[in-house]
């Protein structure tokens, strides 16, 4: 079998997966957040966090719920790092330096998981399993119950209550997420995965020396790294390590699990707003990125230029030769076009235009399928920007889902998607202006530009994945990509909340002969062409500078 129809048959097998799981899933989910009902370890948690979880929020007191339990996330983790070398199961690990513990503490409350480090040198078994593991399940849990707010607004009228924070993030975690991971670590143990707390090994014997390895949870926290779209991992080389992926099977299971709740969350939009359709049009265009990311993706890893390549089957290098091409480019899409960051070959590696690809799924807003409720609320944007152009072109007021797109409603969406930008080419360009940061590139040129580029870009939309060409590991990239983390994570969730309250306030407005479908075809393309054209004109001089420079070089 060539390497280029393997490829595409575990594409084909992958789709198969997720439309199996994406109707009971996705209708479970909107059951989840719409039932009155809740477990009694659910109330035992209401009662340890003194929350009453029958009290409606508005979006501002909501807002405050997800920033005050964010904050404190970040102040705990940041001083279980700063004590590890006092605590138990520290494998005799230093306590984390200030600037990469508030890094750390930042990336992964952000659901980052932007890593400056190497995990199996620098983290015990405390501050992975009590620290960072259990980030991957609440930072995952914020985003969806984010996400459920903003339906709410679509599906409320007069009203101003979103609902009740600490009742979705709770039932997040445990209707959803525990499950779900409890099955997949099982999965992954089956594979190969490792999942104790032993100390560090010595392995073999290498260039007159031995290979050590430390053990660890690491079965559990990978598949929450991927169900949560979190992205960090227990080893430095993340998931090209056989400890964490160790079959090709094991590798097409995750990349099940980064896409199985971000593409099922919109049959729960669907659901909860009564038109199953609109989830279906909200999906088809996430499909259709995603799908046609991963075949250029193919297409620019497959080609062959020159002999190496040729006997090669293609471009192998920085690629697990137990995956091949086409299933690390399948990873590499999935975990940039979601808030992911895990990856299973070095995107440094990847050819000039390959290496742009990625970085063009992120800063389309990783909304192809996006993160865990990330994504949604990110398209639901997007489409509201889609048809308030729709109603420019035809001197209409602009409508979506039977509310009307005032100035308000645009003022909160235009800030949404001008924040991550600012974000990443202000930080850039001043990193390029500096006489210190451009060191940190291990490559000149316009690949190194997109080292640092990628870096911010990763920072600000909460992916997490690298060039693995950039020296992070210093003061200005540690503290400015935690400030970009944290800035590009909790900034859009403002006026996220903010347009979903004014949302929920407006009475429903009846559909006419003259109001726009949005559950046709002809929105799903106008919501693609949206989104290419708003990225293209934000982000094309950077990437002129950076991977398509060096595409059209090669």
């Amino acid at each position: 079998m060539s390497p280029e129809l393997a490829g595409v048959l575990q594409l084909l097998a992958l789709i198969a997966a997720l439309a199996l799981a994406y109707r009971p899933l996705g209708d479970y989910m909107a059951g989840v957040y719409s039932s009155p009902k809740h477990l009694r370890v659910e109330k035992w948690i209401y009662k340890g966090i003194g929350a009453n979880p029958d009290t409606e929020m508005r979006w501002t007191a909501y807002l405050r719920g997800v920033l005050a339990f964010s904050a404190m996330s970040v102040l705990f983790l940041y001083l279980l790092q700063r004590i590890q070398g006092s605590l138990p199961g520290s494998l005799g690990f230093a306590s984390i330096d200030p600037d990469q513990a508030f890094n750390t503490a930042a990336s992964f409350v952000s659901n980052t998981n932007w890593q400056s480090y190497y995990g199996e040198q620098a983290m015990g078994h405390v501050v992975q399993t009590a620290g960072l593991a259990v980030q991957n399940f609440v930072s995952a849990a914020v985003g969806i119950a984010v996400a459920v707010a903003l339906v709410r607004g679509f599906a409320r009228s007069r009203t101003g209550e979103l609902g009740n924070f600490w009742a979705d993030l709770v039932r997040g975690v445990i209707r959803i997420l525990v499950p779900i991971a409890v099955i997949g670590a099982l999965v992954l143990v089956a594979c190969g995965a490792i999942q104790n707390f032993s100390g560090i090994h010595s392995v073999g014997q290498f260039m007159g020396g031995s290979q050590q390895w430390n053990g660890g949870a690491v079965a559990s926290q990978e598949v929450i790294k991927e169900l949560g779209t979190n992205g960090g991992g227990y080893f430095n080389a993340n998931s090209a390590h056989p400890f964490e992926n160790p079959t090709a099977f094991s590798n097409l299971f995750e990349v099940f699990l980064i896409l199985l709740i971000p593409f099922a969350l919109t049959r729960t939009f669907g659901t909860m707003v009564g038109s199953v359709k609109q989830g279906y049009a909200i999906l088809a265009t996430m499909a259709t990125i995603w799908i046609g990311f991963v075949a250029l993706m193919m297409w620019t890893e497959f080609a062959h230029h020159g002999p190496a390549f040729e006997a090669a089957g293609g471009a192998m290098e920085g690629k697990e030769t137990r995956f091949g091409i086409g299933a690390s480019a399948i990873f590499s899409i999935s975990t940039t076009l979601t808030s992911t960051g895990a990856v299973n070959s070095f995107h440094s590696s990847n050819t000039g235009l390959g290496g742009g690809l990625n970085l063009l799924g992120m800063q389309l807003g990783e909304l192809a399928p996006g993160g865990t409720g990330s994504g949604l609320y990110g398209m639901l944007i997007m489409a509201i920007i889609a048809v308030f152009i729709a109603g420019l072109m035809v001197g209409r007021t602009p409508e979506y889902l039977g509310k009307k797109i005032g100035t308000r409603e645009i003022k909160f969406a235009a800030c949404y998607i001008l924040i991550t930008p600012a974000l990443v080419l202000v930080l850039t360009a001043v990193s390029m202006a500096l006489p210190t940061p451009p060191n940190s590139m291990l490559n000149p040129g316009a690949h190194g530009f997109s080292e640092i580029l990628y870096a911010y870009t990763s920072g600000a939309n909460n992916n997490g994945s690298a060039f693995a060409g950039l020296s992070a590991d210093t003061q200005w990239f540690n503290t400015t990509i935690g400030l970009a983390m944290l800035l590009g994570r909790f900034l859009p969730m403002v006026f996220v909340l903010a347009l979903a309250g004014s949302l929920a306030e407006q009475r429903p407005v009846p559909a006419t002969a003259g109001t726009l479908r949005t559950n046709k075809p002809l929105f799903t393309g106008l919501l693609v062409g949206t989104l290419l054209i708003i990225t293209g004109l934000t982000y094309f001089p950077a990437l002129a500078l950076g991977p398509l420079a060096e595409g059209l070089a090669s």
